[in-house]
């Protein structure tokens, strides 16, 4: 049995698989999509969407007592682990108007989402082009194949290439890059859904506090 399995093993067969992947992969991403789709191999393995909602629930909660009863000004005072929640307590806290803090909001969510999307497309870049590297190579097999068709000897190197190059394409393909861009897909969602909660929440609390300020203004114009 490990006799088979070595034989699937060729290591300048794969060597050529994954040098021709990765010149797809760069050039349709580019090197900042490059590296950013190997660093999301790190928050693949570690992240934990549900844990960070709950953490980012307990806080708002927090925010919103020190709100009802310091004021949008100290609100920045509670501690989170997490640096989104961070920075939006901090903006909460410093921004002149409501809108500020609105436009910070969206303009960060669509940033992360923007990041995201190039992570996990350098993987479907990597899903989409093994299988046709893959068939490349097996055409080229079968190339060598039928011109060496009068040297025995050199049928099997040609087949083997022809049968290894699929086989790498449809591993690399479906064993590891579409699950890795299934994963980042399902994280990037479920992470920006409770980070545009927090967002919802603060926004709702802004206007809350600033309500009496802006009544009392009126009361005074008038």
């Amino acid at each position: 049995m490990v006799d088979r399995l070595a034989h699937l093993f060729d290591p300048l067969i794969l060597l050529g698989m994954l040098a021709g992947i990765v010149a797809v992969a760069l050039f349709q991403n580019g090197v900042r999509g490059m590296g950013r789709g190997l660093a999301a191999l790190v928050p693949l393995l570690t992240a934990d969407p549900a844990k960070d909602r709950d953490a980012a629930r307990a806080a708002m909660l927090k925010i919103d007592q020190v709100a009802q009863l310091r004021g949008l000004s100290c609100t920045d005072r509670v501690k989170t682990t997490h640096v989104f929640l961070t920075e939006a307590a901090r903006r909460l806290a410093n921004c002149e108007r409501i809108d500020q803090f609105e436009l910070w909001a969206a303009q960060t969510l669509a940033d992360r989402a923007d990041r995201h999307a190039a992570a996990r497309n350098l993987w479907l870049s990597i899903a989409d082009a093994a299988p046709g590297l893959g068939m490349a190579g097996t055409i080229i097999g079968l190339v060598g194949m039928f011109a060496a068709m009068d040297d025995p000897a050199a049928l099997g190197p040609s087949m083997a290439v022809a049968l290894l190059t699929t086989f790498y394409g449809v591993v690399i393909a479906n064993l590891i890059a579409a699950p890795i861009a299934a994963r980042l897909a399902d994280l990037s969602e479920r992470e920006l859904v409770w980070q545009r909660e927090v967002v919802t929440r603060m926004l709702a609390i802004a206007r809350r506090e600033r309500a009496p300020a802006r009544r009392a203004a009126i009361r005074e114009v008038a």
